[in-house]
């Protein structure tokens, strides 16, 4: 049986309806965030999706020392509350150090282990007695069957709401590829299984001092990730990705997310219907 894990009242597995997770990749203001996270639960909402609200206060990541991180831990924990008061909506936020998890774990309700941070034992540790679900990015130098032993790690620390989040492995230089037969060996620990398409569009470093992007096959890979039947996809979306402040060329556009949601729901619908 696929292990369910309960975010609010959103029960997350790979045999319920699909979740979507989906956001900025970074905070850039309170009203972009507002009017981001609205137009999300206000689609969501009509097509019957359990939506959990991204976004990143720092990115801590980036290619050149002049790349925006975003407005900080202080200031992204007011804009977190901001978007609870006025939508009520689940959050979920990636975390960079050990000092960052007692603050942020007042607002957010799950924490997002970020890809290349996912083996450090002691910021798992220290995630893991938030008592808050983790969802914990496989690194691009990862084989699947390696995830078990941070899923171990992680019971080790009295945490077992665990899920695990696929975006893409490394291929050769600034590129990416998405191995859905090991996404499948994900799905065999039976915790629920995420596919972050957006970051696995990226091209890392492909600009030289910023990741390149093939947000134009967003629809494609979220349509592949929902017809193995996973427990949710992850989305980072911008009004204008051609102006977003970090990682615009993998960002979908936010008008064009009703319709890559409408047909994600609708073949999942499907795949779980046998």
């Amino acid at each position: 049986m696929s292990k369910k894990i309960n975010i609010g009242n959103i029960s997350l597995s790979n045999s319920s309806q699909i979740c979507v997770i989906a956001g900025l990749n970074v905070l850039e203001n309170i009203e972009m965030t507002i009017d981001v996270a609205s137009h999300l639960q206000k689609t969501t909402k009509g097509l019957g999706i359990p939506f959990i609200f991204k976004a990143s206060f720092d990115k801590a990541n980036r290619s050149s020392v002049e790349s925006y991180r975003g407005p900080g831990l202080s200031e992204g924990i007011r804009m977190f509350e901001e978007v609870k008061k006025s939508l009520n909506v689940p959050i979920i936020t990636d975390i960079h150090e050990i000092s960052q998890i007692e603050k942020v774990s007042d607002v957010v309700d799950v924490i997002q282990i970020p890809a290349f941070l996912c083996r450090q034992t002691d910021l798992i540790e220290a995630a893991c007695k938030s008592n808050l679900p983790l969802n914990i990015k496989k690194g691009q130098f990862l084989s699947p069957g390696q995830m078990s032993n941070i899923i171990d790690k992680c019971s080790s620390f009295g945490n077992d709401d665990i899920i695990l989040c696929e975006r893409g492995s490394s291929f050769g230089y600034n590129n990416l590829i998405v191995d859905f037969l090991g996404v499948s060996e994900l799905k065999d620990t039976q915790n629920p299984v995420i596919l972050d398409v957006t970051h696995s569009l990226q091209l890392p470093g492909g600009q030289g001092n910023s990741a390149g992007g093939r947000s134009n096959q967003a629809l494609d890979l979220a349509l592949c990730g929902a017809a193995i039947g996973l427990a949710g996809i992850f989305l980072e979306v911008h009004p204008n990705p051609e102006n977003a402040l970090c990682d615009g060329p993998s960002a979908t556009k936010l008008d064009e997310i009703d319709t890559i949601l409408s047909k994600v729901k609708a073949l999942d619908n499907i795949v779980k219907s046998f």
